[in-house]
């Protein structure tokens, strides 16, 4: 295995010949007469495992060293120990502001620089393992959380197929609600502040979209079916759909403290609520309805209207949005519907994308 390095840097030949003698059977030695060879060997070499470094050099002194490394984020890297003579008792503290890890004054006794050199040594490498190692189990942990998002988004999506399935939709609406609901969150995030949107809130949410219609698997397929307008009565059945998603949650949450836990709740009970407070099942109107439930809303709709259903035909992109922009479908916040225009032309591409994948 090959020696690690030890970069000597003084100008004073007879020190580097001391220095060198003291660890020259552990390490592998670089000498460097001035700051400027000193930092030309830091170019070069990428073992070096200490560095004794002289303040009063020609060319460059040991600070152009230390200003060297600071540049290159060596510092973090590379223990430095200063050695310097007694007169520059002032440049202690300008070196340790650097971050070196020791300062010695000549005249210095061999067996004292050893001793220290150790030390700092292992100082330094127990630091960069235990790095490495914290680093090492982060990695396994993003990826544990990687695995189990990807299994928990499979298992939602399975168990929200389950209504499409029923349905007799074609299987893409929970794909392009999920989409619709990403790219409105985007431009909430952006355009909107004040809500707090974040990447990681975003991809909560857009998860939890899948579930928004989890309830109506207990719609009986004579309304669920329906290829007709729904009576009075049977709608308030299907209005059911919100209260019996959020009773099949309740069976299923390991944490109802949980946050992604709140978003499938908020999302599957309220995704029909509007803002003037004209919705079901609970006539929340502005605020009072989550924003995640809001963005769902829009989406929801959106995604109706275009989409060929039992009891209707599918309208065109543009239909749809005036639809939407103009209250025929309830009312809807301004900020979302601004959103909403934002996103109008990412909506209909999608539509678009997907009907051409279905068809194809």
């Amino acid at each position: 295995m090959d020696k690690r390095q030890m970069l000597i840097v003084d100008d004073e030949e007879v020190n580097r010949i001391i220095l060198s003698g003291v660890f020259e059977e552990e390490y592998e030695i670089l000498e460097a007469s001035n700051g400027q060879e000193a930092n030309e060997l830091l170019q070069s070499n990428h073992n070096i495992a200490l560095i004794l470094l002289d303040i009063v050099m020609p060319v460059l002194n040991g600070f152009g060293v230390l200003n060297y490394m600071k540049d290159h984020d060596l510092l973090e890297k590379i223990p430095v120990i200063l050695i310097t003579s007694e007169e520059a008792l002032d440049s202690d503290d300008q070196a340790y502001s650097y971050g070196v890890a020791d300062v010695m004054h000549k005249p210095f006794y061999p067996h004292i620089v050893q001793r220290r050199a150790r030390n700092i040594i292992e100082l330094y490498d127990n630091k960069h393992n235990m790095e490495a190692n914290l680093k090492k189990q982060a990695d396994l942990i993003r990826e544990q959380e990687r695995k189990i998002r990807e299994n928990n988004e499979f298992m939602i999506d399975a168990l929200s197929s389950v209504v499409e399935f029923r349905s007799l939709e074609t299987g893409e609406h929970i794909r392009r609600i999920k989409y619709f609901t990403r790219i409105m969150l985007k431009y909430l995030m952006k355009y909107f502040p004040k809500y707090n949107m974040t990447p990681e809130l975003i991809d909560e949410i857009a998860r939890a979209s899948a579930l928004h219609d989890i309830g109506k698997i207990g719609i009986p397929d004579a309304i669920l079916l329906k290829p007709g307008r729904l009576t009075p009565e049977e709608f308030e059945i299907m209005k059911t759909h919100t209260t019996i998603g959020c009773d099949i949650l309740e069976k299923f949450k390991d944490n109802q403290d949980s946050d992604f836990y709140r978003h499938c709740y908020d999302i599957v009970r309220y995704h029909h609520e509007r803002w003037d407070g004209n919705g079901y099942p609970d006539h929340l109107a502005g605020d009072d309805i989550p924003i995640s439930a809001q963005i769902v809303a829009i989406a929801d709709v959106y995604d109706a209207l275009v989409s060929t259903r039992v009891y209707k035909s599918a309208y065109a992109n543009n239909m749809a949005y005036d639809m939407i922009m103009n209250g025929e479908c309830g009312q809807f916040s301004p900020d979302v519907l601004e959103c909403f225009g934002l996103a109008k032309e990412d909506f209909f591409n999608i539509v678009e994308v997907i009907k051409m994948f279905t068809f194809s």
